[in-house]
């Protein structure tokens, strides 16, 4: 007994690893790009590092995190605005722009007042992240889909709060639209936005094929028990079946 308890614990331990390898590894490449990127979209559409002298990489990332207020709104006096405009990546439909983005994703809120929005935004997310992290705990080993889902909601939380922290917003770049039309134009958003909406979108596909899993699981369970089939359930064999006919 002792010697098939072993390799099964073994086993255990093995999925529970693998569980949080999927957090580690997700989470990292995903907050890694989200940084990066943002650190392109301060590069390439702001003047914000010429403007301030910072010719070194370390210089330039030290002003990534510290340079605030780009786009000089609210407007600050003897400030100027340092954005570069709008820069085509697909003709019509993609376009790369600097936004600073003092609301949730997808620009939720960014109208609140700033006495309620800072404190809102330093403290739900925190909770939040803390919130799935405990969550993730309770993630069954042969969940695969949920691991991915929560890793990528918990890296996409992670990747717009370093901003809050270091400036009081999140930096977006991303711009889809419609032949430039504005009633069809997406918010501008990052890449750890677009994390926590796959990660969201998995989630109810996990949720979708649970249910479709459970569904016959239960149904067996209940003739386990002896209970009676529903109606219209098992309908061959509760149908009467016809007359063998009888020898002359």
């Amino acid at each position: 007994m002792a010697g098939s308890a072993h390799p099964r614990a073994s086993r255990a331990r093995l999925s529970v690893a693998g569980k949080y390898k999927v957090l580690l590894v997700v989470a990292l490449a995903v907050i890694t790009a989200d940084q990066a990127t943002k650190y392109l979209a301060v590069a390439h559409l702001t003047r914000a590092f010429e403007a301030s002298g910072r010719t070194s990489f370390v210089e330039r990332l030290a002003g990534f995190y510290s340079l605030e207020n780009l786009d000089n709104d609210p407007y600050e006096p003897g400030k100027a605005d340092l954005r570069n405009g709008t820069h085509p990546v697909v003709a019509g439909y993609w376009n790369h722009k600097y936004v600073e983005n003092p609301g949730a994703a997808w620009g939720l809120l960014a109208g609140l007042d700033q006495k309620w929005r800072l404190p809102f935004f330093y403290l739900v997310p925190l909770l939040a992240i803390g919130f799935i992290a405990l969550f993730y705990r309770r993630v069954q080993a042969d969940q695969k889909l949920l691991s991915l889902a929560l890793s990528l909601v918990f890296a996409g939380a992670i990747g717009n709060y370093l901003d809050r922290l270091a400036r009081g917003y999140v930096i977006d770049f991303i711009d889809w639209h419609w032949r430039g039309r504005p009633d069809m134009h997406w918010p501008t958003f990052n890449i750890a936005d677009a994390a926590i909406s796959v990660g969201v979108v998995l989630m109810l596909l996990e949720s979708f094929v649970a249910r479709r899993r459970e569904a016959p699981a239960a149904v067996g369970a209940g003739e386990a028990a002896g209970e009676p089939p529903q109606r219209g359930e098992h309908a061959n064999e509760m149908a009467p079946r016809p007359r063998e006919s009888e020898p002359n």
